[in-house]
């Protein structure tokens, strides 16, 4: 008769040891790899300035990240997500049907999105969109007739003798990252819409001439991982690689961005939107859990700051390009605030 208030009050004890360890004393971030390294840097400064804890950012790509994110409300699920892309209606529906109704959106700047090689190989590159297109296309307008086909080109040479006489073969993010996404619809969309053959074909069929990539290997699925793609740009000077400016702002030594469209990949030039594959870049808070879990509105104000995300913010030397003044004051109120976006 003595074991089962004891069994009781272990049991007591037991549940009371889970609930303390449900409570979460640190924001938890996932998703984009291209916001991830603006993430860290506030992350990081605000851990160090606010006495409270640094908050753990994982890098899950911007459609994982909204995956976790709307899986539904409580510590187990994370606080905000990184997104290169803007979050899709599908998106916010499959968060509201888990209980995640008040979303905010803060939108932190701009990034462009390069094809770039290593700086061994030469000179840079200058291509078009629609040469971009031919190379990664699943298909592609028949050379010597009507219609599609398998893309039958093999070296950069055969789209134009003015591309390098190698291999093609293109390092790139996969279908669940933000940069993938950005990449179709800047590039291989723009560049599709540059052929007749595509542009006479019904809506349906037309969007996947111009979104499919090849799948014979001259095009890499690298990961999540963009340190992975400068990697193997570095030991291949024949390869190239897809990712953000931001990379390849911080690895200027090893690599060096394609011209597209007669257009070089800078700062400058995708700030005033010169730079024809540019986005913007995102992150979503989940309203439901500030104030519950510690440091999320603290987090927010550092990144909203303009000693961050200024023109001279310390995000600028990370690669980050700054929105107009007006616009970010317009996301630096929302995130005071915690106003949750009422629709796209």
């Amino acid at each position: 008769m003595l074991k089962r208030p004891l069994t009781l009050a272990v049991a007591v004890a037991i549940g009371a040891a889970s609930a303390q360890a449900a409570a979460r004393d640190y924001v938890s971030i996932v998703g984009s790899s291209t916001v991830y390294p603006f993430a860290t840097v506030v992350a990081e400064n605000f851990g160090k300035t606010s006495g409270q804890k640094t908050p753990k950012i994982e890098s899950t790509g911007s459609g994982g990240g909204l995956k976790l994110f709307c899986a539904g409300v409580g510590v187990e699920h994370p606080d905000i997500t990184n997104a290169s892309r803007r979050i899709k209606q599908s998106e916010i529906d499959t968060c509201a049907k888990n209980g995640v109704e008040e979303i905010v959106e803060v939108k932190v700047g701009y990034d462009g999105i390069v094809l770039a090689n290593s700086k061994t190989a030469g000179e840079p590159t200058n291509i078009s969109l629609a040469e971009v297109w031919l190379a990664l296309a699943k298909e592609v307008p028949n050379p010597n007739g009507d219609g599609l086909v398998a893309n039958p080109y093999k070296k950069w040479s055969e789209i134009n003798p003015e591309l390098p006489d190698v291999a093609i073969e293109v390092y790139g993010p996969p279908p669940t990252s933000g940069t993938r996404d950005a990449f179709v619809e800047l590039a291989l969309e723009a560049g599709c819409e540059a052929f007749e053959a595509v542009n006479a074909l019904d809506k349906d069929t037309k969007k996947a001439a111009c979104h499919t990539v090849r799948e014979d290997g001259a095009f890499v699925e690298a990961g999540e991982n963009d340190n992975l793609i400068i990697q193997k740009l570095e030991s291949n000077p024949n390869a190239f690689g897809v990712f953000g400016f931001s990379f390849l702002d911080q690895n200027a030594d090893k690599v060096q961005g394609s011209v597209v469209e007669g257009v070089e990949p800078t700062f400058e030039l995708i700030a005033d939107g010169s730079y024809p594959v540019s986005r913007s870049l995102y992150f979503y808070v989940k309203k439901a859990h500030v104030g519950s879990v510690p440091g999320i509105e603290g987090y927010l104000a550092e990144f909203s700051s303009e000693k961050a995300w200024g023109d001279e913010g310390y995000l600028t030397d990370k690669g980050l390009i700054p929105m107009p003044k007006a616009e970010r004051e317009k996301y630096a109120m929302a995130a005071k605030n915690l106003t949750p976006m009422t629709g796209l």
